[in-house]
């Protein structure tokens, strides 16, 4: 393949998905192996895992920013889409670097199961490296395949750490001047108050913020997260 490529699908990279995007507190470990990874530098199957919301996703994606900025291929699968069906995973170990997002999703199906331990095969014998995500560790994902099981515990694994409440203030408040924006530290708990705390509702809950500020030319405050939210 000569040139770098995300699946020509209805998936596309968030641009906002990227490394220095992700506030990174508790994961610094992680990150910079992550960075290597998307370099071409690891070609170790990795699996990285933990609660819904804490940036797996992003974290995937951001992998794909960084290989394609590289120059190498790279495909992000989100294994939760519903019009995505296994034959999708055939083939693809002409990629530099395959992303699996959320493959708890998929445990179970027969057909996903076994897809996925082929495709893992593939990239091993080719030296290639698989990244994988879930919401829970390996070893109690309920997958029926015992050896896709066995591949799913056979990598290095990484547990995201969580954020704290003021950690997840601070990274709402750089998010938000990476958009240009100021929000003040009694509107950012305010929001934490209101909004689900796990860092994709928050940002979600920001970037909502942000268009309706945009179109309306409001300044962050109490008073309009309340009429937006």
């Amino acid at each position: 393949m000569n040139k770098p490529r995300q699946l020509t699908l209805n998936i596309r990279l968030r641009d906002d998905s990227t490394f220095d995007n992700f506030y990174s507190k508790n994961n610094q470990q992680l990150i910079f192996y992550l960075r290597k990874l998307s370099c071409g530098n690891e070609q170790q199957f990795t699996y990285i895992w933990g609660k819904s919301g804490c940036g797996r996703s992003h974290l995937l994606q951001a992998c794909c920013q960084v290989a394609n900025e590289s120059g190498l291929s790279s495909i992000y699968l989100p294994l939760s889409a519903t019009e995505l069906s296994p034959q999708i995973l055939e083939d693809l170990e002409i990629i530099q670097l395959l992303c699996l997002d959320d493959i708890q999703g998929i445990a179970g199906q027969y057909q996903w199961e076994e897809a996925i331990f082929h495709i893992f095969n593939k990239l091993l014998d080719k030296k290639k490296p698989l990244l994988i995500s879930a919401d829970r560790a390996p070893f109690t994902l309920p997958i029926n395949l015992p050896d896709l099981k066995s591949r799913l515990s056979s990598g290095v694994t990484f547990q995201i750490q969580p954020l704290s409440d003021d950690q997840k203030l601070t990274a709402l408040r750089l998010r938000a001047k990476a958009r240009g924006l100021y929000l003040s530290y009694d509107a950012s708990k305010f929001l934490l108050n209101r909004y689900p705390r796990d860092t994709t509702s928050l940002f979600a809950a920001l970037e909502k913020l942000d268009q309706t500020s945009l179109s309306t030319q409001h300044r962050l405050t109490i008073p309009f997260i309340k009429s937006v939210l």
